[in-house]
């Protein structure tokens, strides 16, 4: 029997920067070949020099990468992954879904769930660049409740028939067909750290996305974190997401010093970077997790 306390190890592919050594194709290749049971994406449409906006992970709220370092569109990523491999899960950690027509987007991730035969997983959260969402014509104080809606508008959509509704922000009319449908049901997972973020994974998704760098992760975070949308969903009369995963940047070593903890603490699965200029550093990084749980 498969022990359920060992966790998924995902891995983010490189998409930006002179740290992008191999093509994203290469990099899915060798995430497959080695092992790895996911591979995901980043989400930022564009960046905006001189943004005020306060990055939420960094207590000085500053962001921890150049700008001008170029970011590919992230679906196009995940679907030129998706052609090379035949196994390994993609997903979008976590692509900002308010800043997008939710129509649009139900039909790429169809797409792309369709084409690859059902290995898509849906990251989203509401973002936190302003600047961002103005570039796009999108509102920004009211992403919340526009990620609460176009998550149900995704649902929706994937049936192929989406039904007539005037929602506080969208209207889908009469007779609408979206097709292609995925080929299996597309998980929805809500990342963030935030008490709203939790709200949303407990009481409308089907699991949470935290983030923690590795050298600044607190257990005591997360379990409290996975506390909260327990509770949440209890209150919405559903049992709780148990798809549990964490974005980790950094370092591998301080990760896998704490992964037993954070599975004790309910993660079900990590998404870590590596270092894709060497094809062995990218094994033994798995090697060191997979060693790291009993």
């Amino acid at each position: 029997m498969a022990d359920v306390r060992r966790p998924r190890i995902g891995v983010n592919l490189p998409f930006h920067g002179p740290g992008a050594p191999v093509t994203v194709a290469d990099a899915a290749r060798m995430a497959e070949e080695i092992g790895y049971d996911s591979a995901w994406m980043s989400d930022h449409v564009v960046m905006v020099e001189g943004a005020s906006s306060p990055y939420p992970f960094d207590t000085e709220g500053v962001m921890r990468w150049d700008i001008d370092h170029p970011m590919p569109d992230t679906l196009i990523v995940l679907a030129v992954a998706g052609a090379v491999t035949s196994r390994i899960e993609l997903g979008t950690c976590v692509l900002i879904a308010p800043m997008r027509n939710p129509v649009v987007l139900a039909k790429q991730v169809a797409t792309i769930d369709m084409l690859t035969g059902g290995r898509f997983t849906l990251g989203v959260g509401v973002g936190w660049l302003a600047e961002e969402f103005a570039v796009l014509g999108a509102p920004f104080e009211d992403r919340g409740t526009r990620l609460d809606e176009w998550m149900t508008i995704l649902r929706d959509c994937w049936t192929g028939r989406p039904t007539a509704h005037r929602y506080k922000h969208w209207e889908i009319p009469p007779g609408v067909r979206c097709y292609p449908t995925p080929a299996g049901t597309v998980p929805i997972l809500v990342g963030g750290m935030s008490k709203h973020a939790l709200r949303r994974a407990g009481r409308d998704a089907d699991g949470w996305m935290a983030f923690q760098y590795t050298e600044e992760i607190d257990v005591d975070k997360i379990r409290g974190s996975v506390e909260a949308f327990n509770e949440e969903a209890a209150l919405a009369g559903r049992p709780p997401p148990t798809r549990l995963a964490m974005r980790a940047p950094g370092p591998i070593e301080p990760l896998a010093e704490q992964l037993d903890e954070l599975v004790g603490a309910g993660i079900t699965e990590v998404v870590v970077t590596v270092d894709w200029n060497d094809r062995d550093a990218v094994s033994e990084s798995l090697d060191l997790l997979r060693r790291a749980t009993p």
